[in-house]
């Protein structure tokens, strides 16, 4: 039966849960331990699909389907553990189950309430799957006060109530604010910060300590007595230079150690963190530098780019060089020429996104990569956007777009090579959805088969000419526009089983320019690089040896 980690934040949001949840599950899994992590969200809407990359970052999609938050990207990129549907939930969902159960007459005519109904929920959800693992970690999004997180407080509460005693464990990160006029590091909101989740009957085990400054002895004494820890279960947590630094940093300062301690876990197994040691030799003795354009509609907000950044990053660690990756906004390029914004760089990149808005620039950097041929991968509407360049300036549809973008009924201003997605296959029955359906959770989601051409540049870069990736899109490109374009060179090299849907476009005379209806960098881990960024940055390395 699993043990327990409940990770929760005060003082202030945006302090690193989700990354101190990850590293502490790569620093167990490095002692042997078996790791399972889960988000537990407070915001009313079902899952984050439908919400703006602006206010949310990017969605994560799980092979199984399900649409979360980004921090489960952290945990599979620590962990190697494939996040599932069972491993987010937020309030919405929450109350959705519930009223769904007080409709069908589940609760056989009681007055449903947050206590027991809602937190019963809560608890079953944490609970699923408790005898697979070691530990199971989950993390509670916002803040301790939250009037939203309260249910989630009350479940956990309950739920280590429910178990027996030392099978759960409580850790809760805050802030350590320096005030640079008297030269101090000020406890207080710390304090404060327990004094309110006691208030709600949790008593925190471990402390996890945000600081830009070092953290003087006394200062650790002076938050142990006042926070009701031991001295040794304050654990600094400093500013790093990388994400990746964070394993090997929170174990110098003890927090694997201490969370053993907490378990009485002794004598504690002894960690291998070669992994880790790799990681950041990769990541700290670069032989060079390549740079890579983004060119988005999300830039003002890097975590809505996450995973491909993070994957960027994979790329230069398997060819031992650092990717500097810029954000370009896609919109400049419909008001001025490109050429003098992206001649700079060694790669360009043009990721998904939803929408007509920065479409045309896309089509104009997937243009200048082909023309000028600069390593380019498309990702989901970046591959759409190269089709539509492709039929445009080399087929000779100059009216070709994408269905997505014709919205006055009646008139249509482009050719569709791009198309509502009406139906296929998934598993071993059909799935069928209108332009009309609800827009949360009706895209193709989750892991998909796809058959690659053999002798193909993706054949090659994968090893095999059979592979499974994550999808997240409403929009395909039609097939019926296939041999037209592969007449002019553009090389439909992936497609579904079925042979219905492409998955993969390349052009067969260009030095590296591939198109994936996918999200490869879904699946990107810094010790196991996904093979398209891998070799995406090992061709990107070849043009800056060439400039």
């Amino acid at each position: 039966m699993a043990r327990f980690i409940f990770i929760t934040g005060g003082v202030v949001s945006s302090l690193g849960k989700g990354l101190a949840s990850a590293a502490l599950g790569a620093l167990l899994q490095a002692r042997g331990f078996s790791v399972r992590l889960r988000k537990l969200d407070p915001y009313l809407n079902v899952d984050p699909g439908t919400m703006s990359p602006f206010e949310h970052g990017e969605v994560f999609v799980t092979d199984d389907g399900a649409e979360t938050d980004l921090d489960l990207g952290h945990y599979e990129r620590f962990t190697g553990v494939h996040a599932r549907a069972t491993d987010s939930v937020s309030s919405g969902r929450i109350y959705s189950t519930v009223l769904e159960k007080e409709r069908r007459g589940d609760y056989l005519g009681k007055t449903i309430q947050v206590i027991p109904h809602v937190t019963n929920e809560i608890k079953d959800f944490i609970a699923i799957g408790e005898d697979e693992v070691d530990f199971m970690l989950c993390e509670i999004g916002g803040t301790v006060g939250d009037i939203e997180g309260l249910p989630f407080f009350e479940a956990i509460r309950q739920f280590s109530h429910d178990k027996p005693r030392g099978q759960c464990l409580f850790m809760h990160l805050t802030l350590l604010p320096y005030l640079s006029a008297s030269g101090e590091l000020k406890t207080k909101p710390t304090q404060h910060s327990v004094k309110e989740l006691q208030s709600i009957g949790i008593a925190p085990d471990i402390l996890v300590c945000r600081s830009e400054h070092p953290i003087p002895e006394k200062e650790r004494e002076k938050i142990a007595l006042f926070c009701n820890v031991r001295k040794e279960h304050v654990v600094p947590a400093y500013d790093l230079k990388s994400i990746y630094e964070a394993p090997l940093a929170y174990h110098r300062q003890g927090l694997d150690q201490a969370v053993l301690d907490a378990f009485g876990i002794s004598p504690a197994p002894r960690p291998n963190l070669a992994r880790w040691e790799d990681v950041m030799d990769r990541l700290t003795n670069a032989d060079g530098e390549v740079r890579v354009a983004i060119v988005g509609k999300y830039t003002q907000l890097e975590d809505a780019y996450k995973s491909i950044a993070e994957a960027l990053t994979h790329g230069g660690m398997a060819n031992r060089v650092r990717v500097k990756a810029e954000w370009i906004d896609a919109e400049i390029f419909e008001r001025e020429d490109p050429a003098p914004h992206l001649e700079p760089y060694h790669a360009i990149l043009v990721p998904g996104g939803f929408g007509e808005r920065g479409t045309e620039g896309k089509i104009k950097a997937a243009q200048f990569a082909r023309e000028h041929e600069i390593p380019y991968l498309g990702i989901c509407l970046g591959m759409q956007m190269a089709v539509i360049e492709a039929a445009r300036n080399v087929a000779g549809l100059t009216t070709a777009g994408s269905e997505e973008f014709d919205h006055e009924a009646g008139k249509k201003r482009f050719e569709p090579v791009v198309y509502h997605l009406k139906e296929w296959v998934q598993g071993n029955h059909k799935v069928e959805r209108r332009a009309s359906d609800d827009k949360g959770g009706t895209m193709r989601l989750g892991a998909y088969d796809a058959a690659l051409t053999a002798g193909s540049r993706v054949a090659q870069i994968y090893g095999a000419t059979a592979i499974e990736e994550r999808h997240r899109h409403r929009y395909e490109v039609d097939i019926k526009y296939r041999d037209a374009l592969e007449q002019e060179g553009l090389c439909f090299s992936g497609m579904s089983p079925d042979g219905k849907l492409p998955e993969i476009v390349e052009w067969s005379d260009h030095p590296w320019f591939i198109g994936v209806q996918f999200h490869p960098e879904l699946k990107s881990k810094p010790f196991e690089p996904h093979p398209l960024f891998a070799d995406f940055i090992r061709a990107a390395v070849e043009t800056s040896r060439l400039v």
